[in-house]
């Protein structure tokens, strides 16, 4: 739940697997606005942890929607969606890239892919200096995720980390939630009422302003607007409150309309999923 919390596993559990293997890789939550920026500007600032490269997951079908392509169409090759959709997941990348990272692009295989989308993907990245690797770990394992592990390896050999924060410590708390609205999202500017930034001034003037920013928005869109596909520009950030978590050390900045409890389907994947008596299992793809 990177939209609403920092998204990522323990730092216990990152150190002790350190300690146990010569690579460990760690989910942090969903999307590099989200996620990422968080496991890097508060849970590495917070652990001295420091990633020497991240592994950005993407999907045709998600790059589809985000070129215009509604979600009963998904189905049907559509490059020129695919191609308008594919500026997102270039923002992900120069994202990842602002923080000295080096990126591997994982494409999640689904059977309706055709292989001119996966190729343009593939092309598109290949002009930024990406690896695209298809991962077929859902249907094939671990066998399927090898390619991708091999490309990560060889991506941390031949190029070195140059780890940064987005933001210093001691840079002003509504400076913070600048930056990472405006560098990150791509937002021109950000808006707020007067009484939240009194909020932030309070915070700010009460000793807080060194802790880092946990931001609250939709998982949907760079922006704080769900509708907001692609990439967009020219819009404006809506910090709409704020508020310490004293006890994570951390300021929660909500912006827009977005709801704070976890949300899950109400019919689950399991309901269809099951395994007959010749242990072949059903209802995963």
């Amino acid at each position: 739940f990177a939209n609403i919390a920092h998204g990522a596993n323990s730092v216990i559990a990152t150190k002790t697997a350190l300690k146990l293997a010569d690579y460990v890789v760690t989910e942090a939550g969903f999307g590099s606005d989200l996620g990422g920026e968080k496991f890097i500007d508060i849970v590495c600032r917070k652990s001295g942890l420091r990633p020497s490269a991240v592994v950005i997951v993407a999907t045709v079908r998600a790059l589809k929607m985000h070129g215009g392509v509604k979600k009963e169409e998904l189905l049907k090759e559509d490059v020129e969606a695919l191609e308008k959709g594919l500026s997102n997941l270039k923002k992900h990348i120069e994202n990842m890239r602002n923080f000295g990272l080096p990126v591997v692009v994982a494409l999640n295989h689904f059977a309706a892919d055709t292989r001119s989308e996966v190729k343009l993907v593939i092309d598109k990245c290949a002009h930024l200096g990406v690896k695209v690797i298809e991962s077929n770990v859902w249907e094939k394992g671990g066998e399927g995720g090898r390619e991708l592990a091999l490309a990560t390896l060889e991506t941390i050999d031949k190029m070195p980390a140059d780890f940064t924060f987005l933001y210093e410590d001691n840079l002003n708390l509504w400076k913070k939630v600048e930056r990472i609205g405006m560098e990150i999202y791509g937002a021109s500017e950000l808006e707020a009422d007067k009484k939240t930034r009194d909020k932030f001034k309070k915070l700010q003037d009460d000793g807080f302003g060194q802790l880092p920013v946990c931001m609250a928005k939709t998982q949907y869109s760079f922006s704080s607007d769900p509708q907001l596909l692609g990439r967009p520009k020219h819009f404006n950030l809506n910090v709409r409150d704020v508020r310490l978590a004293s006890g994570a050390e951390f300021i929660v900045v909500y912006c827009g309309d977005i709801m704070t409890m976890p949300g899950l389907p109400k019919a689950p994947a399991a309901e269809i999923i099951d395994v007959d008596e010749n242990g072949k299992i059903s209802g995963l793809f």
